[in-house]
């Protein structure tokens, strides 16, 4: 492993190590759909993140640290690098400008809710559940 690799991640990473919550990995498009259906039933959040990017490793690591929703949300999460047609469906279908990293809370098929950079924080999610 490259030192690039352990200090921003590899886009070769196809899931989420060492994180108290139980991502699910978005991985295609037909994902959305499913996504825009659950989210009637139970909120669902979105994290975009780069491999590439240190202030998206920090948003995610600062993020991971805060969160505290394990039954109230579902959480997926999206490697930007490696799912671009993923990332550009994500900011067309839910009306946000595409960022990363990104964090954006699904209820009802809508986007309610997005951040991104270091306004990202599990607390504020909270507050808009």
């Amino acid at each position: 492993m490259s030192i690039f690799n352990s200090l921003f991640g590899s886009s070769e990473e196809k899931k989420v190590t060492g994180s108290k919550i139980n991502w699910i990995p978005l991985t295609n498009l037909d994902q959305l759909n499913e996504i825009v259906v659950l989210s009637n039933e139970k909120p669902i959040a979105i994290f975009k993140h780069s491999t590439r990017c240190s202030i998206s490793r920090f948003a995610l690591k600062q993020f991971e640290n805060e969160y505290a929703l394990e039954d109230k949300v579902d959480a997926y999460f999206l490697d930007l690098i490696e799912y671009r047609d993923v990332s550009n469906e994500i900011a067309n279908r839910f009306q946000v400008v595409h960022q990363s990293p990104q964090l954006l809370l699904i209820k009802n098929g809508q986007s309610v809710y997005d951040a991104s950079h270091s306004d990202i924080d599990a607390g504020d999610l909270v507050e808009r559940l």
